[in-house]
């Protein structure tokens, strides 16, 4: 029972606690709902350290660009990193929070998490609609001895700009020439399979995957876990098939100079080592270097700067990869003298 707690705890428990605590809070965010259910925990346990609350809206990495650029809240969120020069046109900083993994989950009866193994290009035509049958014998090449359903596929993407859909079409274009030549990359994408359907935010996803047969979908790993979806293993760079959780999405993490891109919008995906999982990301923090309430930005820096120090074991019980220390040290010395809070 404690076990469950831990895991759940973050999603519909939380998102309660946070929208009692709204018209009271101190810091006000927007954004990606990859990381939500940390942040929700996160907030649980400053509330109680500290008496400040947090008013966290969930409503995808487009929104909270949105949301941040209106100036009606004190930090956005994005799995999707701004590039450099809109950085500079908005005046905004950004660093990484946190790190965790996109997993394509399905609805298909009779196999167990990870049971089933995919490659990224098999993937790809499988979201462009090229693969339309789960017994096709391209993915049934890659699970020799099961006994896969002659049942259509259904493809569950995100309705809403996202993060998530950022990372997971960034994935598929570094490993399918097709898809990077017909689809690309983006928040949003134009979903090119006959049967692809929308749900809003990773909530919608992992709702709609639940609800339809035949169905796969992509979403952070905590929801396939609170879900209780049936995820793939992934081959990944080095040829192997990796499962998601926070060891694999760490070992992605492991070789990244995050300093080598303004902003710290460095992708992880595809990334190298036996163990890493191949759709791995951070997700990002933007902040106005000259806030219009710099007391707001004040606290939203103290906020991730308890999350940095005290929040680590919340993140590992839900599956989510801490920044180590010496990449906080660098975010408190290198980023945030950038914000003006005084």
């Amino acid at each position: 029972m404690k076990r469950t707690f831990l895991k759940t705890l973050a999603f519909a428990a939380i998102g309660a606690f946070i929208g009692a605590t709204a018209q009271a809070a101190d810091i006000t965010g927007a954004g990606a709902s990859f990381p939500y259910p940390v942040y929700a925990k996160w907030a649980e346990g400053y509330k109680a350290a500290t008496g400040t609350g947090l008013n966290y809206q969930s409503i995808g990495s487009s929104g909270g660009v949105r949301q941040i650029q209106a100036k009606t809240v004190a930090f956005g969120a994005s799995d999707a990193p701004l590039a450099a020069g809109d950085l500079d046109k908005d005046g905004l900083a950004q660093f990484p929070a946190i790190i965790g993994g996109t997993v394509p989950v399905l609805n298909v009866e009779g196999f167990q998490p990870g049971e089933l193994r995919v490659t990224g290009p098999v993937l790809a035509d499988i979201f462009m609609g090229v693969i339309a049958k789960w017994n096709d014998p391209r993915f049934a090449a890659l699970n020799p001895g099961k006994k896969l359903p002659d049942l259509a596929i259904t493809v569950v993407h995100r309705a809403d700009g996202s993060g998530t859909t950022f990372n997971w079409t960034d994935y598929l274009s570094a490993v399918s020439p097709d898809w990077a030549a017909k689809v690309g990359k983006g928040n949003a994408v134009k979903w090119l399979a006959d049967t692809a359907v929308g749900g809003k935010g990773n909530e919608g996803v992992a709702a709609n995957v639940s609800r339809i047969k035949g169905a796969i979908g992509y979403v952070e790993y905590a929801y396939a876990k609170k879900n209780r979806l049936t995820h793939m293993q992934v081959q990944n760079q080095a040829g192997k098939f990796v499962n998601p959780d926070d060891t694999s999405f760490a070992a992605a993490a492991a070789g990244v100079d995050w300093f080598s891109v303004p902003g710290m919008g460095v992708s992880m995906v595809n990334a190298r080592g036996d163990n890493a999982w191949p759709i791995s990301t951070a997700s990002f923090i933007l902040m106005y270097k000259q806030p219009v309430d710099k007391a707001q930005s004040a606290e939203v820096l103290k906020f991730f700067d308890w999350a940095f120090t005290h929040g680590k074991q919340a993140a590992a019980e839900l599956d989510y990869v801490p920044l180590p220390d010496s990449l906080t040290a660098d975010i408190r010395a290198k980023v945030w003298p950038q914000i003006n809070t005084k």
